[in-house]
């Protein structure tokens, strides 16, 4: 009876707690250590028509990987997301209030038709989300600026800028090559798209 009833307990609490706060190892982390396959070789003289694969892994520069965030428990056994960083009162206020009044992205041209990205908002906002974006697309940055809303990045071996320009509370972003003109509309019109779809906000 009471072997019956211990165990009842035990299985209640378990159930209770859930296996989450004893953290068992579930294989959540398990994609940390594989390794890469070789392609599938096929025999000398077969007649095999060509195939691309249709989801190809991309390739992650490794200052991305060595900056990726830590998604894991602390024991650093299974899978777990961040805890969002609590700011104190007014810290917290100001960021709502900074983020609140930031408009989408919006891809608009100059009188030269070159392409730019229109924000309105807080610069400094606008430019933390900027980094956050370029930093999700996997795009090296090869330098910053510390005196302006300027950065570096290195994109197919050629070098661009990224400026954030404001007037009044509206911003443009625009890209330019490493001698300060213009880089290629397509080039530009790329990048800035490929910002203005992962945008956080």
């Amino acid at each position: 009876m009471q072997l019956r009833f211990g165990l009842t307990l035990v299985l209640s609490v378990m159930s209770l707690t859930g296996c989450s706060t004893l953290a068992f190892n579930n294989g959540t982390l398990d994609y940390k250590d594989t390794t890469a396959l070789e392609p599938l070789k096929y025999p000398e003289g077969a007649m095999v028509r060509p195939a691309a694969p249709l989801y190809p892994a991309p390739t992650v520069d490794a200052l991305a990987i060595e900056h990726a965030p830590n998604l894991e428990n602390k024991r650093g056994n299974r899978f777990a997301m961040p805890r969002p960083d609590l700011q104190s009162g007014d810290e917290t206020s100001d960021a709502a209030q900074n983020t609140a009044d930031l408009s989408h992205p919006q891809l608009v041209t100059d009188g030269n038709l070159n392409p730019l990205l229109k924000i309105d908002g807080n610069s400094a906002t606008i430019w933390q989300y900027t980094l956050a974006t370029l930093s999700s697309l996997n795009h090296s940055i090869v330098g910053q600026s510390k005196n302006r809303y300027e950065v570096t990045v290195k994109i197919d071996q050629q070098i661009y800028v990224l400026r954030l320009t404001a007037a009044g509370s509206s911003n443009n972003l625009a890209v330019f090559n490493a001698d300060n003109s213009f880089a290629d509309k397509e080039k530009a019109a790329e990048l800035l798209t490929q910002i203005y779809q992962n945008w956080p906000a």
